[in-house]
């Protein structure tokens, strides 16, 4: 028995404070979610779940309002969940053991962020609000991602240079890369609009924000939302295109360097699915730092010439939640043969990996 992707939708990607700035989360998902039954040839009353990543919201049930929104059943409860960065894979996952299970055939899977309506909070008694909510239960071991991810590039020798120019490439793809076909337009916007010539001259000057970490190889927050839709054998052997969910696995790891928490998770599904690395047609794998992304792409043996091959989260902004659905989207739209992964870093030192077959 197997659960398999038939369709892939997302919006554009906004850093915060752009054209999506006004719109809030079920204004930014329904769109997607409606899109994506009509790319499956499939009616609302078909679905029986929506499980929805979302990180930095008001909270409240987030999939039930945008099932709401979307036109679906009300029998459909939506599920919300709280991974961080890791949540739009692990909804995927989450929607493949329903359909393993039997308890479902057809679920909407994926996340959904609005940075620029994200709620301001605040710790009991704290004059200030926080930018980061505490990822572990020690203070002196919970680092803010930034300086985490300059202290992963130390200890593993990966220079600003490389950093710099692992972003460069990331613009570089973006820009050559043609992504109308996922693309739900929303506010008027059909493209991520972030993506530009950068130089290493620029990159040299941009902004630091901890160390060799740079406005220029960090991705920036930002606005979107991302969906697949889960399904069973039944369902899809009746559609258009089909990709298998071969493995998928979420590991935790040492909690103050998250961004090698993907190596042990690609490992153990590509091993889950019988592949080598070697053996990938594509990868596409969360650039939330330049440092992480080459941490990651070399611990697990990933050949960088079959990574992100339209850009990654360096060229477009990361719309917490969503991130990882934005990969599963990217991956399910251009896996055409063989298998394919996508992988994602989260606070706290989490790791997601998903292998999707033609």
């Amino acid at each position: 028995m197997s659960a398999f992707v038939i369709a892939a939708r997302r919006t554009a990607v906004v850093p915060r404070g752009g054209a999506f700035r006004d719109l809030s989360v079920e204004a930014l998902a329904a769109p997607v979610v409606g899109a994506l039954l009509a790319a499956a040839g499939l009616e609302p009353g078909a679905v029986d779940e929506v499980i929805i990543s979302n990180a930095i919201g008001p909270g409240g049930n987030v999939a039930r309002r945008v099932a709401l929104a979307a036109g679906l059943p009300e029998r459909v409860a939506g599920l919300t969940v709280d991974r961080q960065c890791a949540g739009g894979l692990d909804a995927l996952l989450l929607a493949r053991a329903l359909v393993l299970a039997g308890l479902a055939e057809v679920v909407v899977a994926g996340g959904v962020e609005s940075y620029s309506q994200a709620p301001e909070r605040r710790m009991p008694g704290a004059a200030a609000p926080y930018a980061q909510a505490p990822f572990t239960p020690w203070l002196e071991r919970d680092p803010e991602m930034a300086a985490a991810a300059e202290a992963l590039g130390r200890r593993l020798c990966i220079s600003r240079t490389r950093a710099d120019a692992w972003a460069v490439e990331s613009h570089r793809k973006a820009l050559h890369a043609d992504l109308s076909g996922e693309i739900v337009p929303v506010a008027g916007l059909a493209r991520d609009d972030f993506a530009r010539a950068l130089s290493p001259v620029v990159a040299g000057r941009a902004r630091q924000v901890s160390g060799d970490v740079t406005a220029a190889n960090a991705a920036v927050a930002a606005d979107g939302a991302a969906f697949v839709l889960v399904v069973s054998e039944r369902v899809a052997a009746r559609a258009r295109r089909a990709c298998r969910i071969a493995a998928g696995v979420t590991r935790g790891g040492v909690p103050w360097e998250p961004g090698l928490a993907p190596v042990a998770a690609i490992g153990e599904a590509l091993a889950a699915a019988g592949l080598a690395a070697g053996r990938l047609e594509r990868a596409e794998v969360m650039e939330a730092y330049a440092v992480q992304a080459i941490a990651c792409v070399e611990g697990a043996g990933l050949d960088p010439s079959r990574v992100n091959l339209k850009g990654g989260a360096l060229a477009r902004g990361h719309p917490v939640g969503a991130s990882g659905a934005v990969l599963a989207v990217r991956l399910f739209q251009d896996q055409e043969a063989g298998a394919g992964l996508a992988a994602i870093a989260s606070a706290g030192g989490i790791g997601t990996a998903v292998v999707l077959e033609a």
